[in-house]
């Protein structure tokens, strides 16, 4: 049994602790680093694990304040509480008990606490948290869990907007599971996904019920293309954006082929689906595929800012506004997607990228 550390030891490392915290809040409030990359760095770099403000988030913000402003009048300045703490505790932003701190948190209802989309209700707005760990991937349980979250959502007229984050804060969705997408079968498995998937997808633009992405840092293929499928979208700074599925030998099959020219352009879109090369939050905004980039921190509240916004419009009004804005032949184009990717997941070079892929090798692609 290891022996607790003495008095001195404890003293000092909470002294480091907050020192830690205090440096980590002036690198990001010098707009050097994001919350996100100051904690990987502070993890693999440095080996201090939690980081600091993972750490302070578990600790409680408020209780956080009141040890630095302790640790400022017995050790001085160098350990003044930063604007940025100050800021949170004053808005409410106490880290998990509050369910927002330098991150946020999920609290899901009870009927979904076990669901890999864990719905959490919040008057006339609801979050839709991925939790699918490790990288929340889209498989088709959670297709399904994410379905029966709207579901519930949609049916409930008290609700009225819907917000899909992730509970990682490391990454919003990293694409389809490529495991399960391989169990499917040739036996049309695969089409019948892709048909529920796009039928899901579709609804979102065709309710009364306002969906916000809160896309918070990777959102690859599958990710991206729920993303798309949302009405608005709103990035982290730290956010990334990418259909990579040329690189396994396939085309995106949720609407990437499709919804992708229709928010950046069909040249940005050909060379984002031919390359399968990431763009940053900056250049996201910049070419429309985002409404608006904000600091990490302040992601989850912007886009419930943006919720309850459009909570309070006229139901009927923002169906019909939904409905109209998406005509035009998306649903021909969907439908010649979902052929195109039946052919590429067919082929042999899919079968190919994909245990390539799997194997952590680079594929050799015959054209077959």
């Amino acid at each position: 049994m290891s022996t607790p550390p003495d008095p001195q030891t404890e003293r000092f490392i909470q002294r480091f602790a907050l020192k830690a915290l205090v440096e980590a809040c002036l690198v990001l409030e010098e707009g050097v680093a994001t919350i996100k990359d100051i904690d990987l760095g502070m993890m693999a770099g440095a080996g201090i694990i939690p980081p600091p403000f993972a750490r302070a988030d578990a600790i409680g913000l408020d209780q956080v304040l009141a040890d630095l402003e302790r640790a400022q009048a017995d050790w001085g300045d160098a350990y003044e509480p930063p604007l940025i703490l100050r800021r949170l505790v004053a808005q409410g932003r106490l880290g998990q008990k509050s369910g927002q701190g330098f991150f946020p948190y999920a609290r899901p209802d009870a009927a979904f606490a076990d669901s890999p989309v864990a719905l959490e209700t919040r008057g006339d707005v609801a979050i839709a948290w991925l939790a699918n760990p490790p990288a929340n991937s889209l498989s088709p349980a959670v297709v399904e869990a994410l379905g029966r979250a709207w579901s519930t959502v949609d049916a409930d007229p008290a609700v009225r907007a819907l917000v899909i984050a992730s509970a990682n804060p490391q990454l919003f969705c990293a694409g389809a599971d490529i495991k399960a997408f391989t169990k499917l079968g040739p036996d049309g498995g695969v089409r019948e996904m892709l048909d529920g998937a796009h039928d899901l997808l579709r609804s979102f633009g065709r309710s009364s019920t306002v969906t916000i992405a809160a896309v918070n840092a990777l959102a690859f293929g599958g990710g991206c293309e729920l993303a798309m499928a949302c009405d608005i979208r709103i990035a982290a700074e730290s956010a990334t954006f990418g259909q990579p599925e040329i690189n396994l030998g396939i085309i995106p099959g949720f609407g990437g082929t499709q919804r992708l020219p229709r928010l950046v352009g069909p040249a940005k879109a050909l060379e984002m689906n031919l390359t399968g090369d990431a763009i940053g939050a900056g250049e996201a905004y910049e070419f429309g595929l985002v409404n608006l980039v904000v600091a990490d921190h302040e992601l989850l509240d912007t886009s419930l800012g943006w919720a309850r916004k459009l909570a309070g419009q006229a139901p009927v009004a923002v169906e019909q506004i939904k409905r109209v804005s998406h005509q035009g032949d998306l649903d021909e184009g969907i439908e010649a997607e979902k052929d195109g990717f039946a052919v590429a997941f067919d082929s042999e070079d899919a079968r190919e990228g994909i245990s390539a892929f799997l194997a952590k090798r680079t594929p050799r692609f015959q054209g077959r």
